[in-house]
């Protein structure tokens, strides 16, 4: 008999429902992107700023990439100390690069590399300014890619070695 009687049903419990606020910010200081356009198309580099409003001279969203236009070659044991030096340059560039036109990666610097401290917007006007900043980052690159800083379990960091490595496509 006790069988027979339907049971009663679970109250209903209402979905509280979030307003949407927007989408968050992924393209920040540090995250390594691919750019897609131009002369450097397919190369990685670093966002240095980001500059969501646009300006006269860039009506747009862009941000300030410091990247690396050629990356170093392997290196064995056999050569010589001459031969690594060599295969161990870095080629670096730096440049404003419309939103659309760089795709962000999972991967960013660690925060020892201090990517606002690359290249400023006062050595972005001139271009003594500019050189001045790829030598900067050429040296950084080539003492970060030959000695990676430890991630949190003390391995080389994975993002580093993402950046130093050649993309293949």
């Amino acid at each position: 008999l006790a069988q027979a009687l339907p049971q009663p049903k679970p109250p209903r419990v209402l979905l509280q429902i979030r307003p949407f606020t927007g989408m968050g910010k992924f393209l920040k200081a540090g995250r390594i992107v691919l750019l897609l356009q131009g002369r450097y198309a397919g190369k990685k580099a670093i966002i240095v700023k980001v500059f969501d409003d646009s300006s006269k001279a860039r009506p747009f969203g862009h941000c300030l990439v410091a990247g690396v236009e050629r990356p170093p070659l392997k290196v064995t044991k056999r050569m010589s100390k001459k031969k690594i030096t060599r295969r161990t340059h870095v080629k670096p560039f730096v440049k404003y690069v419309n939103y659309n036109h760089i795709m962000p990666t999972r991967y960013q610097v660690p925060s020892e590399i201090q990517p606002a401290a690359l290249v400023t917007d006062q050595q972005m006007d001139s271009a003594d300014g500019r050189v001045e900043a790829r030598k900067y980052v050429k040296n950084l690159l080539q003492e970060k890619f030959q000695a990676p800083p430890p991630d949190k379990l003390g391995k080389p960091s994975k993002d580093v070695i993402y950046l130093r490595r050649k993309l293949r496509f």
